[in-house]
C-alpha cells in the first residue's frame, strides 16, 4: 500500500470511487509537486480525473483534509507534548483576473484568498500533520474596524476557533501548546486558553498593561516590566535561514518574570479577568555586522522557574518557522497560485489536496533530520528506493540492507541539485521537491525495465 493510501485510509467522501480518486490524485501530485497538473498526471485520464474531482460540488474541502487530520491525530498519540503552530498566509491571484470569489489581500491592488493553518509538530521539530485549515475571501469593508467590536465579528476569531479545534482533536494524555507569532497577540485568545486550560507560547506585539499580582494598584507596561528584571543566563540558539537572514548561531540574553496581563481598556466591560502569564525576553546583544538583532518577547502559560526551562521553551518557539516552510511548500513547491481554476471553491478543494502533499514534503525533510537511521522501507515504496539506490550508486546490484531514511533523502536531494558539501548542512525542501520529480521518472523506468525482463 502506498503512503497516500495509508495516510488517507479513513477518507469518507460519500463514494468509494471518490476515496480512491483522492488517493491517486495525492500520489501523482506528491511525486511531481512542482509541476503543473497536466505534467504531474500519470496520463490524460488521470489529469481529467483531477480536474473533475476539484470541480465536484459534492466534495467539501474539509472532507478532503479530514482523513489526513485523523492520521495526524494517530501520530500525535505517540507524543506526550505537541506544538500546535498557527499562522496565516495569502494566495495572490492578481495575475488571474477571471477568477471568481476572490477577496482583498495585503497588496491594495491585489485579489486572492486568505489561508489560516494549524500545524501539529513534535517538540523535536518534526511536522506531524495539519489539524485544521480555514480559507476565506476577505471583504475589504470588514478588514478595517473598531477595536471595540466583539472578537466574533472579526477575522481574529480564526485564532480562537483553531484553539478550540485543537483542544477537541487532542487524544487523552497529550498536552498541547499553541505557538504563534505576533499576529496572535490577542487578549481574547489568552483569556480563552486560560478558560480551556490550554497552554500557549505566543510572541508579544502589544505593550499591554501588566501587574505583579491579579489585583494590584501598580500597573506597568509589559516592555518596561520585563526589562527591569535581571538576566538569568545566555542561550546559544541555531537560527533557521529565512528570506531576511542567513542561517546562523545567535547568543541571546534571557530574562524571565511572571506577570498578570490586564484587559484592554476598550474591552474591560467584556473582559474583566486578568490573565496570568510568564514572560520570556530573549535578546541578541551583539548581532553580526549587517544582521538585525534577534529579539523575542514571549508570553506563555508554561511555568518558567529557571534558565533551563526558558531555554527549552525558546527552542520550541523557534519551531514556529515550520509553518512558514509549510506555506512556502504550498506556494513555491506546489505552485498553488499558478492553478488554472476559475472558482474559489475549486481552489479550496485543490488547496486541501495540496495541503497533504506539502505536509509530506516537509515531514520527509525534518523526519530525516530527527530520525536519520530508520530504514526507508515503508516510507518510500520499494521500487522507488531500489531504483534510487541503483541510479545514485551506478550499479544494478541491490544492497544487502535497506538504506536509511537520511541516506535516501540526501540522494533524492542530490537529484535536485543538493551538493552535500561540508558546509551545506542538511538538504531543504526545495532540493527535495526537485529531486522527487526526477525520482518519479527513474522509478517509472525501473518498473518498466523489470516488466520487460520478466
Amino acid at each position: 500500500m502506498s503512503w497516500a493510501a495509508d495516510e488517507l485510509e479513513g477518507a469518507e467522501l460519500g463514494d468509494k470511487r471518490r476515496n480512491r480518486r483522492l488517493i491517486k490524485v495525492v500520489e501523482d501530485l506528491a511525486m511531481q509537486p512542482n509541476e503543473s497538473v497536466p505534467q504531474a498526471s500519470r496520463d490524460a485520464a488521470a489529469m481529467q480525473g483531477i480536474y473533475e474531482f476539484w470541480a465536484n460540488p459534492r466534495i467539501k474541502a474539509a472532507e478532503i483534509l479530514s482523513a489526513h487530520t485523523s492520521s495526524t491525530v494517530e501520530r500525535i498519540k505517540g507524543h506526550s507534548i505537541v506544538l500546535a503552530i498557527q499562522d496565516t498566509t495569502e494566495l495572490d491571484f492578481s495575475d488571474h483576473r477571471s477568477k471568481r470569489g476572490m477577496g482583498a489581500i495585503s497588496k491594495s491592488t491585489a485579489k486572492g484568498l486568505k489561508v489560516h493553518t494549524n500545524l501539529a509538530a513534535s517538540v523535536e521539530g518534526v511536522p506531524l500533520g495539519i489539524l485544521g485549515q480555514k480559507t476565506w475571501a476577505r471583504d475589504k469593508s470588514k478588514a478595517q474596524g473598531d477595536r471595540r467590536r466583539a472578537i466574533e465579528s472579526k477575522e481574529s476569531q480564526r485564532w480562537l476557533e483553531s484553539l478550540k479545534i485543537t483542544q477537541d482533536l487532542m487524544p487523552a494524555g497529550t498536552r498541547v501548546i499553541t505557538v504563534a507569532d505576533r499576529e496572535a497577540d490577542i487578549y481574547e485568545l489568552f483569556a480563552l486558553a486560560a478558560k480551556e486550560k490550554s497552554e500557549f507560547l505566543i510572541r508579544a506585539a502589544q505593550n499591554r498593561n501588566t501587574s505583579s499580582a491579579r489585583v494590584s494598584a501598580e500597573v506597568k507596561p509589559l516592555f518596561e516590566a520585563i526589562r527591569q528584571t535581571a538576566e538569568i543566563g545566555q542561550l546559544k540558539l541555531e537560527l533557521q535561514r529565512t528570506p531576511r537572514r542567513m542561517a546562523r548561531s545567535a547568543t541571546l540574553s534571557v530574562r524571565v518574570t511572571k506577570l498578570w496581563l490586564q484587559p484592554p481598556v476598550a474591552k474591560q466591560s467584556q473582559l474583566d479577568e486578568a490573565v496570568e502569564v510568564y514572560v520570556i525576553l530573549a535578546e541578541e546583544m551583539q548581532p553580526p555586522a549587517g544582521e538585525k538583532a534577534i529579539c523575542w518577547l514571549l508570553l506563555t502559560t508554561l511555568v518558567v522557574n529557571d534558565f533551563e526551562q526558558a531555554s527549552k521553551y525558546l527552542k520550541w518557539y523557534s519551531y514556529r518557522w515550520l509553518i512558514e516552510r509549510y506555506h512556502y511548500c504550498l506556494k513555491s513547491g506546489c505552485q498553488i497560485e499558478e492553478l488554472q481554476l476559475e472558482e474559489a471553491e475549486r481552489i479550496e478543494r485543490a488547496l486541501a489536496t495540496y495541503a497533504i502533499v506539502a505536509w509530506r514534503l516537509l515531514w520527509l525533510t525534518y523526519e530525516a533530520r530527527s530520525n536519520p537511521e530508520q530504514p526507508v522501507e515503508g516510507i518510500l515504496e520499494r521500487h522507488e528506493w531500489q531504483s534510487l539506490y541503483c541510479m545514485v550508486q551506478k550499479t544494478n546490484q541491490l544492497p544487502n540492507e535497506v538504506p536509511t531514511l537520511e541516506q535516501c533523502i540526501r540522494w533524492i536531494a542530490s537529484l535536485g541539485g543538493f551538493l552535500g558539501r561540508k558546509g551545506d548542512g542538511d538538504p531543504g525542501v526545495k532540493t527535495l521537491w526537485r529531486g522527487l520529480q526526477r525520482l518519479h521518472d527513474i522509478a517509472a523506468t525501473w518498473q518498466l525495465l523489470k516488466q520487460l525482463n520478466c
